[in-house]
């Protein structure tokens, strides 16, 4: 996190937390919910401001109960997670995994596969999703030990009786190192990837405790 924003937490430690103002699409946009009702799931405005965007990315964080928020100065803004708390792109020319906002994936650890064939993984910063628009570079990319792509795998597997589940995949070209060590694949339901990879969609103010 920038040093002021550490610095105002230190200065003004007892701001309350917002909520319903800030949310992540699954392609890695921040959208802003002017009323604060982010939590009912309306798309949001869009941001273009390059340092807003920039001061969002580098202050962007977690809670060990998986609430992911921006550090706005003292004030903590938790985010609603249309997919996952990172969106990943691939970029060739660099040999790496790229999140939304702009950080290296260093490692890959389980891959997971919802109902919509949407990618989601867990990575060394967190849990992400894999920006769709890369979907088939990667599935060309991802190998079995026995060099069966993870899109062979799928067309198949009848995915009713037999899901290519239980398998492991990795780069073994070596162009993306975050690719280079096995990671465990499995098909999920959507509804379930929150608690498999430990984040809140859709955080919400606690309600208020009652007086003694």
């Amino acid at each position: 996190m920038d040093q002021s924003v550490l610095d105002a937490q230190i200065r003004w430690p007892d701001v309350p937390a917002a909520y319903g103002w800030l949310s992540l699409t699954a392609r890695g946009e921040w959208r802003l919910h002017p009323l604060g009702d982010a939590y009912l799931g309306g798309l949001g405005e869009g941001i273009t401001n390059i340092q807003i965007l920039s001061f969002f990315g580098r202050n962007y964080a977690a809670e060990p109960t998986g609430e992911w928020f921006f550090q706005n100065g003292p004030q903590r803004v938790y985010v609603r997670l249309d997919a996952a708390p990172f969106v990943v792109r691939l970029d060739p020319t660099l040999g790496a995994l790229v999140s939304h906002n702009g950080q290296i994936i260093e490692q890959v650890t389980q891959w997971l596969l919802d109902e919509d064939g949407q990618l989601y993984t867990q990575t060394n910063l967190g849990p992400a999703r894999i920006d769709d628009r890369d979907l088939g570079l990667l599935a060309d990319r991802l190998m079995t030990a026995h060099a069966q792509s993870l899109l062979e795998a799928l067309e198949q597997s009848d995915l009713t009786q037999t899901p290519a589940t239980g398998l492991d995949f990795f780069d073994p070209t070596g162009v993306f190192a975050a690719l280079a060590q096995p990671a465990a694949f499995a098909m999920v339901q959507r509804k379930d990837l929150p608690s498999i990879l430990n984040f809140v969609a859709n955080p919400k103010a606690p309600l208020p405790t009652a007086p003694l």
